[in-house]
């Protein structure tokens, strides 16, 4: 299978592997790097500088600005909302935006909020509606505002 780019969608970038689909109302910047076997759900935008891995699943309503990575095997929630600047302000943009890592294989529930220049470790849980607010540790599950850890993850 190739590529699956839905007509109502805005892909700029080129760098989409293959077996990925994209859906309605999804907007892709030019610079963006979309890896293979990915499902991209529909009212999403990824911006410039943001890589996505393999096997990523990320659901409705999710904004990926630049400065967001994540790496193979993870699952984003619906309405997952990720930040990548402490001190927003309105027309005042930092030399460089903050970056967050997502790594291998963790999964961030529905309206959960990452802030900025974090890393959520190996096949950790986000809670539904969590704030995370500091590093998450490997295998961890997390809930709350802020977010804690209120268990681990057991590899099947």
């Amino acid at each position: 299978m190739s590529v699956f780019i839905h007509p109502l969608s805005d892909v700029k970038t080129k760098k989409i592997g293959k077996n990925t689909r994209v859906w309605q109302f999804s907007v892709i910047l030019e610079q963006a790097t979309i890896g293979e076997n990915c499902n991209i759900c529909a009212h999403t935008l990824i911006e410039n500088d943001v890589v996505v891995g393999n096997n990523v699943t990320i659901k409705s309503g999710v904004f990926l600005w630049d400065g967001i990575y994540i790496e193979d095997d993870v699952f984003i929630g619906p309405n997952a909302t990720f930040t990548n600047d402490k001190k927003p302000k309105s027309k005042h943009y930092p030399d460089q935006f903050l970056s967050t890592l997502i790594e291998k294989g963790a999964s961030i529930g529905a309206n959960a909020t990452i802030l900025p220049n974090l890393k959520i470790g190996q096949y950790s849980l986000v809670g539904a509606g969590a704030v995370v607010t500091k590093d998450i540790p490997p295998f961890s599950i997390v809930a709350g505002n802020p977010a804690k850890v209120i268990g681990q993850v057991q590899r099947d």
